[in-house]
């Protein structure tokens, strides 16, 4: 199939755009490269440090250079549900590396907070930078330079993209990454958010929303619904850095503890030691951060992704920006219906045909580079397959469905949902911002209101209680940025909101904080960027003014005289309430060095 204009033209300008950094990290990729099997430049007695735990015969083998050795980097917990799982994966990898001549060892742990336990709290305004916080915790790990390749166990929404950087960071290993697989459906999702509003709203209780929410999250997996953590699955797959078909498979089944297996010998296939050696730094280059950006327009995929996608490709040389995720976002029709987006959740999108399914559709349209390097070899034709058992407890693999088999869930290229996924970026007066419509009705993708002004998250649920917002307002919710507070999301909001638009008012929220992957049905211009904190126009902003959320144009203006807001002076906020206790204190240099969201809002500077 011939590539679709669109997505050849974005690949060649973010081809040209990243020449220059692209070749200077590949020449360091390769400069680590050539220096072969790493132990071979340790001393004996950093290398007798290095395997002095190890049994007997892992430590014969890692004394000489021919046996490769697995790094595995792990954020098991077994607080997040996601990654409870996890657990007994470091055994499963020991035992297959070593049923293929192999020897694997944990390299290092990383931190894996839950944005599920930490909505609406302080903890929230540390969550993204965990991100790059797991990136170096990741990095101290492999530091040791003992190991051939590496696996990442991670699951969640800063947990992968954290991994991802690092794994580009040491581009010249091997990376492989190992899911967990989402936990069994609970309660419908749609029924979860009623009870949340209704919960706002004071029509039920406490216990009766902790029933409903201990009902949604309810055994070791991912949760359910489309949000970061299951958009995260869905990239590494469509982007080769998953075994093909891997993505979905419940935890503690056969099929899972075997394709981990399988995950971690594929590992050990493609080390320079052998004649399949596959960089993930060669592996990841424009073709495949394209082919993620595609995958997240089709499925309807997480905003939080305008974020990591930027600061993931950026840890490969590579330039990706807002305009290129936009211009993508209206050549890719929406394939997927998961909650938010549908009434459906990830086990039914897998059962419906899930991942082979839908990249054998993209691949069709000509939407997918299909030329592309995996883990699993050259082309991504090779992931128009899903995984089966045998009797005997092998995983072989058969060709995808042909035809979805749920069409409320997963639809061909030919009857889309909806010619574009949704995800859209605005610009205007008020700066540039990201909006997510596929949950959103057609008739709120353009709204024009007074704003309402906050400075957290907390006054507009105290407006909400006292009855004030009984109107139609545009909230405006600012010095949420990552150099404000650390660009918490504010799904705290999603309930009161909801509560008022489903009253009739014309509701919609403005902010330079985040809402993620979950963001719902109204609208939200999201990740305001220039911030408030550093003097963006959102700072200008007063209760009052005019303001216009347009998603039809892709315009996020306030209707000011131009005279009248040339004069205007930015607001400040004392922010020392955020900046200490739950550990924010010792974020201060993270706050200082962020970037803006559009570059990824990472920490790194100019080293990414």
């Amino acid at each position: 199939m011939t590539l679709h204009d669109r997505v050849h033209d974005v690949t060649e300008r973010l081809r040209e755009r990243s020449r220059d950094s692209r070749q200077a990290y590949l020449d360091r990729l390769r400069r680590a490269a050539d220096k072969g099997p790493h132990r071979s430049t340790l001393s004996c007695g950093n290398l007798a440090h290095g395997f002095a735990a190890c049994g007997v015969t892992d430590k014969q083998a890692l004394k000489g250079d021919v046996v490769p050795n697995l790094g595995i980097i792990t954020a098991y917990n077994d607080m997040l549900s996601a990654h409870q799982p996890l657990e007994r994966f470091p055994e499963l990898i020991k035992q297959a590396a070593r049923q293929v001549g192999g020897v694997a060892q944990v390299a290092g742990g990383v931190p894996a907070m839950c944005d599920g336990v930490t909505q609406g709290q302080p903890g929230m305004e540390l969550s993204l930078f965990s991100r790059d916080v797991i990136a170096m915790a990741a990095a101290v790990g492999l530091s040791h330079n003992m190991f051939d390749a590496a696996v990442y166990l991670g699951v969640c929404d800063k947990i992968v993209p954290g991994l991802v950087i690092a794994a580009l960071t040491f581009g010249h290993l091997p990376a492989v990454f190992i899911p967990a697989g989402p936990m069994p459906s609970g309660m419908p999702n749609d029924e979860k958010a009623r009870i949340r509003q209704l919960y706002a709203e004071g029509k039920v209780g406490r216990a009766e929303l902790l029933e409903a929410e201990s009902q949604s999250y309810h055994g070791p997996g991912t949760c359910t619904f489309y949000g970061t953590a299951n958009s995260n699955q869905m990239l590494m797959e469509i982007m080769g850095l998953h075994l093909p078909g891997a993505s979905f498979v419940n935890p503690n089944t056969p099929l899972r503890d075997a394709l981990t297996a399988e995950a971690a010998k594929r590992a050990l296939a493609i080390t320079a030691l052998g004649n399949a050696y596959t960089p993930v730094g060669e592996m990841i280059d424009e073709r495949a951060v394209v082919n993620g950006v595609v995958g997240l327009h089709a499925t309807g995929g997480s905003t939080n992704h305008t974020l990591h996608l930027v600061a993931m490709a950026a840890a490969a040389g590579i330039k990706l920006t807002w305009d290129d995720i936009a211009d993508l976002s209206d050549a890719v029709p929406l394939l997927c219906r998961i909650y938010p987006n549908g009434l459906a959740d990830v086990n039914h999108f897998h059962a419906a045909g899930g991942m082979g399914y839908l990249i054998s559709e993209l691949l069709d349209a000509g939407l997918l580079h299909g030329d592309v390097m995996t883990i699993w070899g050259q082309g991504l034709d090779n992931y128009r397959q899903e995984p089966k058992l045998t009797h005997d407890g092998a995983v072989v693999w058969q060709p995808a469905a042909k035809k979805s088999h749920d069409e409320s869930v997963l639809v061909g290229r030919d009857i889309a949902f909806s010619p574009n996924g949704g995800l859209k970026m605005l610009t205007g007066n008020l700066g540039r911002a990201v909006i997510k419509t596929s949950a959103v009705k057609p008739e709120r993708h353009v709204i024009e209101a007074p704003a309402v002004i906050f400075h957290s998250q907390d006054d507009l649920m105290a407006a909400f209680k006292a009855g004030e917002l009984e109107k139609d307002f545009v909230a405006v919710v600012r010095f949420q940025g990552p150099q404000a507070i650390g660009m918490p999301e504010l799904h705290k909001l999603t309930p009161p909101l909801g509560v008022l638009q489903d009253r009739g008012f014309k509701v919609a929220l403005v902010t330079d904080g985040r809402m993620s992957g979950a963001s719902g049905k109204v609208p939200a211009a999201i990740h305001v960027t220039p911030e408030a904190a550093c003097g963006g126009p959102i700072a200008k902003l007063r209760d009052g003014d005019i303001l216009c959320v347009d998603a039809v144009a892709g315009t996020l203006t306030v209707k000011v005289p131009e005279a009248e807001w040339a004069k205007r002076t930015v607001v400040t906020e004392d922010l020392t309430s955020s900046h200490y206790g739950l550990g924010r204190e010792l974020f201060a240099a993270f706050r200082a060095a962020a970037g803006p969201a559009d570059q990824g809002a990472h920490v790194f500077g100019g080293t990414l």
